[in-house]
């Protein structure tokens, strides 16, 4: 038995591991010491992943609904027949827009989702959904407003970190959470700052915990704003030359009373003074925000608030602060902010990418380079069209950026980051609106248990004319399906993720396949490139000459595929379809699904030329690209694709000038009402304010089915403080019936001094049934969206309050 090196999908760390292999069983475990950002840790959860690669609920045969309800296994042939057939007569009836595409992705099964895109783009369909609408869409909004794009935080440097609703011992979120906290907490030099109602896991080692009061979240950070503002704790230097706006800022906060604030938050005014002042005197300061807030009340607001904090002491651009970085490939594609005019202004000096992609490859292959680019840019353009979101960050900062719907056709939602907020999508679906969505596609998803109000979702899936679901295993969304298609297991393909966030070196890890697909099943590559094969968007004729050319050498093969595209601007739209089926089929064929990378390395050759380079991929043309996707073919751990320095590190600012903008003109009118606005949604029925879905030591996202894995608290007690058990004649291990205006459950309680009165949690993960090898079927602990609404959201960006419902709790029997 040998180790193999392969990282975990358990969340977006996606820490390197090695893998011992017994049969088809990952018998053994370990932290991977040779991957560059992890460096040998993980959790205690990575350990338990043979519990997903193997057991019955691994599906392998497609699955067909029958008249009776009931499924009949049929073959690949049949299927990919009849779902292309049917998705084709839905785009000639009612257009292609109204297929609506759900997930793609998990925590590292990216390669599937990149070649998705060119199915979407067959069938015409515009409009899609992931986990991160229902998580991030104000974070992402603010962000695009800000600087444009995303940040994250140097916590392992940092003299202050500041915790806002995360809980990142249990949530991790960033390479070797537990060591950097365990050295933060340690060091007499340094400070953690915790913001939760909780005293979480994170809380009980920090040095100051803002214990706020569920969902008053916004008066406490305006308190730290305003008080840096009205005690002049400003970097007066760093916004004079990095920021626009600090006037309207200041403006906006002079007036703030402190006071009134700390009050209806529930948290000293003196500690949040104090507070503030830490920051400010701080050398370094590095924040993170996460669901606690982003699931709860005015989340988009209290992001930009968090914000603000570290951009008005300056903690950007230095070890120890905040900062961009470079993508691989970008997970949403936001327009920059403003007027189309004002865009195409501040873009129309920037140097094409088409042009520049087509100059590389005529010097690659010694040509003039005038005729070459003439020949080749708009064939350029259109294969970097078809690899969006792929190339989205490029596109755009090139002018090449289509506009993208901006809300929904049915509620008018705001689309933010190109995604339909979640809470929307049911709504989109049950009514009788000329422009309702007619198909569901689901890929590696389960929002029938994960969004909310799941009851609603499910009516939803059973309105639609088809809903598809590709999965590994019969989920609660797989079981309202017309057809279900099996896919190969994360350690059975190759794969990735593009949760690559870190700085100043900046890691992508192609993961090789450690078994072969469990027969019956396919990777996700494969049956895309099925259905666009049924489809008939591109010929054989098309296909053979770039296969020939594929042959020739890659400088060849560039060459002739944005001829082609040029020749027949169409094709850009299916470019990772084209890449599979020719480019694909040079590589050794476990590796086949990686192909869509090629064309993501020279995107990220082009445009971080310097990070590239400095990371020891160089060459003129193409040879940047091709050497850094060989570098990912050929490792079987991360390697780092940009090394850049800090003082490099304001090329990621999107903006003419390289400044941030920190009014904005959306959220700033709402500081100044916050003493008229409501903080209190609890009623006489429902007194208690529920948080779904906390993070513990043995919870994790649903691909984990069989419940054995948890060795503690199997079935997710709901945590009560010890005042309101007493008021209601609770212990531990009594049941009670937990109610909310979205539904009823029984829970087990466990009386817990971490929580506030009037406040209570039920952890995520749970909920799902799972059938073992002798038939019988177990749910262990309560799913938390039957229990949410869909009306309880963000006013702005749409998010759920998955943290903040309003419910009530009564003891039984």
């Amino acid at each position: 038995m040998t180790a193999r090196a392969t990282a975990c999908v358990l969340c977006e760390c996606n820490c390197g591991i090695t893998v011992t292999l017994t049969e088809r069983s990952l018998s053994s475990i370990r932290g991977d010491k040779a991957h560059p950002a992890s460096q040998g840790y993980t959790c205690e959860k990575a350990l338990r992943l043979d519990l997903y690669q193997n057991g019955p609920h691994r599906l392998t045969s497609p699955l067909k609904r029958l008249p009776d309800g009931t499924f009949a296994e049929i073959g690949w042939d049949t299927a990919i027949a009849e779902i292309a057939d049917r998705l084709r007569g839905i785009q000639e009836r009612h257009g292609g827009d109204k297929i609506f595409f759900y997930g793609g992705g998990g925590q590292g099964n990216h390669l599937g989702a990149a070649n998705a895109l060119a199915f979407r783009k067959a069938l015409g369909a515009r409009y899609h959904s992931n986990a991160l609408a229902q998580e991030k869409l104000g974070e992402i909004w603010v962000d695009a407003q800000l600087y444009g794009g995303h940040t994250k935080g140097d916590f392992e440097h940092a003299e202050v970190v500041l915790f806002l609703g995360k809980n990142p011992w249990q949530s991790h979120s960033f390479p070797r959470a537990r060591p950097v906290l365990r050295e933060i907490s340690a060091d007499p030099h340094r400070t953690m700052i915790v913001v939760d109602p909780r005293i979480s896991d994170t809380a009980k080692l920090a040095d100051v915990h803002l214990r706020v009061k569920p969902g008053r979240d916004a008066w406490l950070m305006a308190a730290l704003v305003a008080t840096l503002v009205q005690e002049d704790l400003v970097d007066a230097a760093f916004l004079a030359a990095r920021t626009h706006g600090y006037e309207q800022v200041r403006a906006a906060f002079a007036d703030i009373d402190i006071a009134a604030c700390a009050q209806t938050c529930g948290v000293d005014e003196d500690l949040i003074r104090g507070t503030a002042r830490r920051i400010a005197a701080a050398e370094s300061v590095a924040t993170y925000e996460d669901l606690g807030i982003q699931h709860g009340p005015h989340s988009t607001l209290v992001s930009y608030l968090n914000k603000l904090v570290w951009i008005l002491t300056g903690n950007f651009g230095r070890l120890g602060t905040m900062y961009l970085h470079s993508s691989l490939s970008p997970l949403v594609n936001e327009r920059p902010p403003g007027t189309p005019r004002q865009r195409r202004h501040r873009l129309a000096g920037v140097a094409a990418l088409g042009p520049t992609l087509a100059k590389g490859i005529a010097a690659g292959l010694g040509l003039a380079t005038r005729v070459a680019a003439r020949a080749t840019e708009a064939g350029a353009r259109g294969v970097l069209s078809g690899l969006a979101p792929l190339a989205a960050r490029t596109i755009r900062s090139s002018g090449y950026a289509g506009s993208s719907a901006r809300h929904t056709p049915v509620t008018g939602a705001r689309i933010i980051g190109g995604l339909v907020p979640c809470n929307s999508i049911a709504d989109e679906i049950l009514t009788d609106h000329p422009d309702r969505f007619r198909a569901l596609w689901v890929d590696s998803a389960n929002p029938a248990h994960s969004l909310a109000d799941s009851t609603r979702f499910r009516e939803a899936m059973r309105a639609v004319d088809l809903a598809v679901v590709v999965d590994v295993a019969l989920t609660e969304t797989a079981r309202l399906a017309d057809y279900v298609l099996p896919a190969a297991s994360q350690y059975e393909k190759v794969e990735a993720t593009f949760f690559n966030f870190e700085f100043p070196e900046n890691v992508f890890h192609l993961r090789k396949p450690l078994l072969s697909p469990l027969p019956g099943t396919l990777p996700e590559p494969e049956i895309y490139a099925r259905l666009v094969r049924r489809l008939g968007a591109v010929d054989e004729t098309t296909l053979r000459r770039l296969r020939v050319a594929a042959r020739a050498g890659r400088d060849t093969y560039a060459a002739t595929l944005l001829a082609t595209v040029a020749a027949r601007p169409k094709l850009g739209a299916v470019a990772p379809f084209l890449l599979y089926e020719t480019l694909g089929e040079t590589l050794p064929p476990e590796l086949r699904g990686a192909a869509v990378l090629w064309g993501a390395s020279q995107l990220c050759a082009m445009s971080h030329p310097t990070g590239v380079a400095r990371a020891g991929f160089r060459g003129e043309g193409l040879a940047a690209g091709n050497a850094l996707f060989d570098a990912m073919l050929a490792s079987d751990t991360g390697i780092v694709f940009t090394r850049d320095t800090w003082d490099e590190v304001w090329q990621y600012v999107r903006r003419p000038d390289g400044r941030f903008t920190i009014a904005i003109s959306d959220l700033l009118p709402q500081i100044a009402e916050l003493h008229n606005v409501r903080s209190e949604w609890t009623t006489e029925e429902y007194p208690l304010v529920l948080s779904a879905g906390e993070r513990r030591a043995f919870t994790a996202n649903t691909i984990i089915r069989d419940p054995g894995w948890r060795r503690r608290d199997r079935d997710g007690r709901l945590r009560v403080s010890p005042h309101d058990a007493r008021r209601l004649g609770l212990s531990d291990g009594d049941t009670a019936r937990l109610t909310t205006r979205g539904g009823a459950a029984m829970v087990t309680v466990e009386v817990s001094d971490t929580m506030q009165a009037g406040h209570v949690s039920l952890p995520n993960g749970m909920g799902t049934d799972f059938t073992a090898p002798d038939g019988t079927t177990t749910a262990a602990g309560t799913a938390p969206n039957s229990l949410t609404t869909v009306d309880w959201k963000d006013t702005f960006a749409g998010t759920p309050w998955h943290k903040h419902i309003p419910a009530r709790l009564e003891r039984v029997g």
